[in-house]
């Protein structure tokens, strides 16, 4: 007899998983004679759950539980929203794949599943093995904070771990993968007492392709048609409208999609960053992918440059005679980083610090690569074939004595050179209803105008004939108004149904989106009672949470509900996939 295998201390597990395998292989393997074939397994069941805002976690979820069948395993992904923990506690198997939104709480399909999960009427789960998968941003203080969360929850309640939690920032996708083939590998050597049946995935509008050849590491080199400036020139604001060709890409998308952007950093700060290094830039430094350039090409094209990384932050303190970094970043002092870091950039710590001195690769060790940036399409493809529309607030601001950028904003702006480098990103969770007699409330102030000129535009171009309702707000009527020749035009012609506006500077009391809708309660929810699906696109920290409150409002004024009652039907219209956020 061969003897047993056995899982390397290389392997990636930890030391209780590697006993936990080690023992079953070696009580495998004596148990079975050489001679005898091994019973059929039978198939395992492993749902793949998703806690998802923007429509990453939704589509990550779907890529693992394809993977997963291909293991020959019996898998679906499914919303949040469409389990519950007793049906958790009769698996056993689950995966859980969650982003985190706003300030560290769950997506939007997921609230009624943290409630339930840390309810104290819980459900034990001592049957349940499980793995989290969280995605995040570290520019965001309560980084993952949900996908932890579910984690330590589930462990609570005697659920048992396969696998240790990846915490994933915006470059999810080596992470991901990882994780995705460490979990199979345990999976592999483990029995299935659970029921064979997956629970059933929520129906979901099938989208055209999203690329043909171009993606997120291969985007397309598209030619900029129009950038034009959609706001006064006596404007606090400046807002941009952006054409873009798509002609002979392949490319197309549905309205609700964002079209993602690969900028290029601002030359004039590179610069100055060179200065702080004391370096030409002709140093030779690796990229994030491990192809060696010049530090000026790097520092242009691969690297985030304006946002302090915590890595450089971490070995400037403990290099620096200056002690009051390294005093900023114990537990107790995060509320003076916080203040310290506001308003400052790379090259600010760089001068702030400058007895620290780095090569250039140690340097770009320390920085994070450049990510895209996502854009809500303010175009249809039924109404303009071969472009895509974009509507960019240009980030343009001073602080500590310096002019700051934003990077994609002013790219788009100011630095393209006519190219701009583009691909698809579909959003499967903001999409218009399945049938054009539905009508529709869309809510967004400023930029998040552009989702919903998208709806209008292809409405119309379709002969869609459900009524329309947009609530739209800025600063001042004079100078952004943004669209406002169009949207004008679609109310005359009786497209547009109804067109709520709301500009906070134009009178001494400031008035927002939220208080024209409560203002407008009753028609408000006469729509909601025949049908309307509810939008909400813009800023999540404040706008998107007071415009929230204000559906719960007008369902207990003019719906006459209990709060209670009122928290429930807004979350049946998340449910059901009648209120859509595009927030961020």
């Amino acid at each position: 007899m061969n003897p047993a295998p056995y899982i390397p201390d290389t392997a990636p597990f930890t030391s209780a998983q590697r006993s936990w395998l080690n023992g079953f292989l070696a009580g495998l393997f004596s148990s079975t004679p050489e001679s005898a074939a091994p019973p059929a397994a039978a198939q395992k069941t492993v749902n793949i759950y998703f806690g998802s805002e923007s429509g990453n976690s939704e589509a990550l979820a779907k890529l693992i539980a394809k993977a997963a069948k291909k293991q020959g395993l019996a898998s679906q992904a499914v919303g949040l929203d469409k389990v519950r923990l007793a049906d958790l506690a009769a698996q056993t198997f689950a995966l859980i794949v969650t982003s985190t939104f706003g300030d560290g709480e769950p997506p939007a399909n997921a609230v009624a599943f943290q409630e339930e999960l840390l309810s104290d009427a819980a459900p034990r789960l001592e049957n349940l093995h499980y793995a989290v998968l969280a995605l995040g941003d570290t520019n965001y203080e309560q980084f993952c904070k949900f996908g932890i969360e579910v984690d330590a929850r589930l462990e609570a309640l005697g659920a048992r771990r396969l696998y240790e939690r990846a915490d994933c920032d915006v470059a999810y996708e080596d992470a991901a993968a990882a994780w995705q083939t460490g979990v199979f590998q345990v999976i592999a050597t483990m029995p299935d007492t659970a029921p064979a049946a997956a629970a059933a995935a929520p129906p979901a509008r099938t989208a055209p392709p999203a690329d043909a050849g171009y993606s997120k590491t291969h985007p397309f080199p598209a030619a900029l048609i129009t950038n034009r400036k959609l706001t006064a020139d006596t404007s606090a604001k400046e807002t941009r409208h952006i054409e873009i060709s798509l002609a002979g890409s392949g490319l197309t998308y549905e309205v609700g999609d964002a079209l993602g952007v690969l900028p290029t950093n601002c030359p004039a700060l590179v610069d100055d960053i060179l200065r702080a290094l004391n370096c030409d830039g002709e140093e030779a430094v690796p990229t994030p992918d491990g192809v060696e350039v010049p530090l000026r090409t790097a520092l242009l094209r691969h690297y985030e440059i304006t946002k302090i990384p915590a890595p450089l932050l971490k070995v400037i303190a403990e290099r620096s005679a200056d002690k009051t970094l390294a005093d900023l970043l114990i537990p107790e002092a995060r509320d003076a980083l916080n203040h310290y870091l506001h308003g400052r950039e790379t090259l600010d710590l760089l001068a702030d610090f400058a007895s620290v001195a780095f090569s250039a690769p140690e340097f770009v060790s320390h920085l994070r690569k450049l990510q895209p940036r996502l854009y809500s399409i303010s175009s249809s493809l039924h109404a303009f074939p071969d472009q895509v529309h974009l509507t960019v607030a240009t980030v343009r601001y001073d602080s500590h004595g310096r002019s700051r950028k934003g990077v994609c904003s002013t790219f788009l702006a100011d630095r393209t050179n006519g190219t701009v480098p583009v691909f698809v990103h579909v959003s499967k969770g903001f999409r218009l209803p399945a049938s054009d007699d539905t009508p529709i409330i869309m809510v967004g102030p400023g930029t998040g105008i552009a989702p919903f000129r998208a709806f209008l535009h292809d409405r119309k171009a379709r002969g869609a004939k459900g009524k329309n309702w947009l609530f739209f707000g800025d600063q001042k009527a004079s100078t952004d108004f943004l669209y406002r020749d169009e949207l004008e035009g679609l109310r005359a012609d009786g497209h547009l149904t109804r067109l709520d506006t709301a500009f906070s500077r134009d009178q001494s009391e400031k008035i927002y989106v939220q208080h024209r809708m409560r203002e407008n309660a009753a028609a408000l929810w006469a729509w909601l009672q025949d049908g309307a699906y509810f939008y909400v696109c813009g800023d999540a920290q404040r706008m998107a949470r007071d415009v929230d409150a204000a559906l719960h409002t007008v369902a207990e004024t003019a719906g006459g509900l209990s709060a209670e009652a009122a928290a429930a039907f807004v979350q049946k219209l998340k449910s059901d996939k009648r209120y859509m956020r595009d927030v961020y």
